[in-house]
């Protein structure tokens, strides 16, 4: 059976989720989620696919699981990738993904919807600036950390990778410059190398100019 993921272009939380999946070889499909159009907030959606008003959503037959992290968990377990080779590993893995969750991603994609996906008139600078200043904390530890390593985790692509890098391939400007950072353009180049890679809008259905 199929895997469905309920999923938008424009999310990097999906697009960690798309991604295990696809290098995973799983047999998947995006199922498009209109969030700009207010979807997640629907009632039917809430009773029926997410009751947390998120995406994304995977959906394995009776199985239906939601954040990108569980997912990617799943994808590791059902496949034996990306889930390290021990205890050890998958311990770190593990720090990775909430590290991203807490100190990256969530700073990523709050400041791209703020300089992106609002009316010009109404981002906040103050925020944005703040912002910003915390993501150039969470790449300085993440360059660090990949001076002298192909991976974040280990000798191959991990979840942590996947996780880490849910943000960092989108076009739209949000305070990152890979020039600015040359372990994690190093890091970022390897994995869009790896065989099966594809960028978030070619992954997922959905796109800034699916709006124009």
């Amino acid at each position: 059976m199929t895997i469905q993921l309920y999923c938008f272009g424009e999310s990097g939380n999906a697009y960690k989720a798309a991604l295990a999946l696809e290098l995973s070889g799983l047999d998947w499909e995006p199922v498009k989620v209109d969030f700009f159009g207010g979807q997640t907030r629907q009632p039917d959606y809430r009773a029926q696919i997410n009751n947390m008003g998120e995406a994304p959503v995977m959906i394995d037959g009776d199985l239906r699981l939601t954040q990108s992290g569980v997912i990617q968990d799943y994808v590791a377990e059902k496949t034996g990738k990306f889930g390290g080779r021990d205890a050890t590993e998958r311990r770190e893995i593990l720090r990775w993904v909430l590290w991203d969750n807490h100190k990256l991603s969530s700073m990523a994609g709050m400041t791209r919807f703020l300089m992106n996906f609002l009316p010009e008139d109404k981002r906040p600078a103050e925020v944005i600036a703040f912002n910003q200043g915390r993501l150039k904390a969470a790449y300085s530890v993440l360059n660090d950390h990949l001076d002298g390593r192909d991976w974040i985790v280990g000798d191959d692509i991990t979840n942590a990778d996947l996780s880490c890098c849910g943000y960092l391939y989108y076009p739209e400007p949000f305070g990152f410059d890979r020039s600015d950072w040359p372990h994690i353009d190093a890091w970022l180049t390897r994995l869009s190398e790896t065989p099966g890679w594809k960028a978030p809008y070619d992954l997922m259905p959905g796109s800034p100019a699916d709006r124009a």
